[in-house]
């Protein structure tokens, strides 16, 4: 994930950043808002680590998967959707109804 989708959906990562640091406040997290340079301060002083050490460690984090708060949001649909139309057809955009392209056939097994 890169740090936009943190940044946009902040409070929708506390759980996960609770989960990878316990220690982490959810108040303090409030105060951070999203900003990185205070959101690595904020982990570095948290860990007793140096600020570079902190930051690699949460780009290992954002190696992770989205949380499903983030998942979920329709602005995350809206763009994976959009983002499908390289996976389509010819002659198929990502919002017409499927059914014309046989693939939503009722089955009666």
């Amino acid at each position: 994930m890169k740090w936009h989708h943190v940044q946009e959906n902040w409070p929708a990562f506390f759980e996960a950043i609770i989960d990878r640091w316990p220690e982490a406040d959810e108040a303090e997290l409030e105060e951070v808002d999203g900003d990185q340079r205070a959101f690595i301060l904020y982990i570095a002083e948290l860990t007793g680590q140096d600020p570079a050490d902190a930051k690699e460690e949460i780009r290992e984090w954002l190696s992770g998967e989205l949380p499903s708060d983030v998942v979920m949001d329709p602005r995350h649909d809206d763009h994976s959707i959009a983002n499908s139309r390289k996976y389509l057809p010819d002659g198929e955009d990502e919002s017409d109804d499927d059914a014309r392209f046989g693939d939503d056939a009722d089955d009666d097994r």
